[in-house]
């Protein structure tokens, strides 16, 4: 299913291809979410393939670690702010193994999580002739089975078996070798391939690398304007990408338990703050999970000089660590593209609705519905009754069903021409006040 922007009704796949415009105005004036993604360099699990982690998932049999570990901070980052996490290995590393009279043992994933692992044979108490084979885990059991020789040996979560055949005890063989090998920038390109097939909200990218800032930033552009996907990407101290698609995470927060999180791991909170968010929330001022402090403090002057220049940043308030402003990088505004598409709800809104229309287009009208006027009322009022339902969540305001969509014949016999006016809401920010003293 195509989609993106259009110039002329000139397109060749069926598709939906949706304009996002402010009305002309003077620039001196003031569906489900939660699915975010991130590549991570990590000591274990399936390399270089898309993982859908829930959250609230024990992780531990996919990632080698609970979620708490220190090894899957990014992870548990994430996950504090959305449902699901599209999680992505980037290396490969070394597979540990052992042998132990003939039998090979492999671990299942390469990786230093590997070299925790080892294997105990027991004879088993209540059948004689057959063996307790148990897989540890740093010590925990995580598999056992009964088996009467080598050959009756299957494969667990943890490791592979080959070779031998008759089992001696032993109370314990470790797994040694594993190494989590290197990642280079074309991993990261392998990740954006195999993301695209994905439906998701936000991308994560915790690096410091420009180069690599431009990929992402190119990525979210293209699946933005040529394929319709509505998404967004999360860079640290990117604003130069000036897109309302890319938001660029200037400073990094302190935690409860002491542990600094720099700009770049706080890009995995930020993705998942983001993705998870309705439409009809404003992440203005709320505090980031856990967080007792900011990393950098800033001047006010520093503050509104980095949000003039359209730099996501958190500040201190109260003992916690706040977002100043919900914004993106957007900030070379013109009659097109106003100020609004600069706030981070405004665009959950209009992505909402591009991605949402899309849905239902494909889903019940393409090549279903007769394009006659009957066929577009039925269109027009399948728009009408989902602006409403936003109207409704105070997501838009203001809105006209009469007047606020028209579906008219495109240029084509198979095309329809859609227009919508909606007025997003955004939140209360600024208080003026007067107060005066009887």
């Amino acid at each position: 299913m195509a989609g993106g922007t259009w110039t002329s009704q000139n397109k060749v796949r069926p598709g939906v291809y949706i304009n996002m415009n402010s009305a002309p105005q003077s620039l001196g004036a003031a569906g489900d979410r939660g699915v975010t993604s991130i590549a991570l360099t990590l000591p274990w699990g399936p390399s270089q393939q898309i993982i859908s982690i829930a959250a609230g998932q024990d992780v531990r049999d996919v990632l080698g670690y609970d979620i708490t570990a220190p090894q899957l901070l990014l992870v548990r980052e994430a996950l504090k702010r959305a449902q699901t996490l599209l999680l992505y290995r980037l290396n490969v590393g070394v597979k540990a193994a052992a042998t132990h009279s003939g039998l090979t043992i492999t671990a299942q994933h390469g990786g230093t999580r590997g070299n925790s692992l080892s294997i105990v044979v027991q004879a088993n108490i209540d059948q004689p002739g057959k063996f307790d084979v148990i897989t540890l885990l740093a010590g925990i059991d995580v598999h056992r089975q009964l088996v009467a020789d080598a050959a009756g040996l299957k494969a667990n979560s943890w490791v592979t078996f080959a070779g031998g055949s008759t089992l001696t005890t032993t109370a314990g063989v470790p797994l040694q070798g594993g190494t989590d090998g290197t990642v280079t920038n074309a991993d990261h390109t392998a990740y954006l391939g195999a993301l695209e097939l994905y439906s998701f909200n936000t991308v994560a990218l915790a690096s410091t690398d420009n180069a690599l800032k431009a990929v992402y930033a190119a990525f979210v552009r293209r699946l933005r304007e040529q394929e319709g996907a509505k998404v967004q990407a999360v860079l640290e101290n990117y604003p130069v990408a000036d897109n309302e698609g890319v938001i660029s995470v200037k400073n990094g927060v302190i935690l409860s338990d002491g542990q600094t999180l720099t700009p770049a791991q706080t890009t995995a909170w930020v993705a998942g703050a983001t993705a998870g968010a309705a439409n009809n929330v404003s992440l203005t001022y709320s505090a980031y999970d856990d967080a007792v402090d900011v990393a950098t403090r800033y001047t006010n002057s520093q503050i509104e000089a980095a949000l003039l220049a359209g730099e996501f940043l958190f500040t201190p308030s109260n003992g916690r660590a706040v977002i100043e402003q919900d914004i993106n990088t957007l900030t070379s505004f013109t009659p097109n593209k106003g100020r609004a598409f600069s706030k981070n709800r405004v665009i959950r809104v209009l992505d909402g609705i591009a991605n949402d229309i899309k849905r239902i287009f494909e889903t019940f009208y393409l090549g279903k519905v007769d394009n006659n006027p009957d066929g577009r009322m039925l269109l027009a009022q399948e728009i009408v009754t989902y602006l409403g339902s936003l109207q409704d969540n105070a997501a838009i305001q203001n809105f006209d069903p009469q007047a606020d969509v028209s579906v008219i014949p495109g240029n084509a016999v198979d095309s329809v021409y859609v227009e919508v006016s909606i007025q997003p809401v955004d939140a209360v920010e600024k208080i003026y006040m007067k107060v005066t003293v009887v």
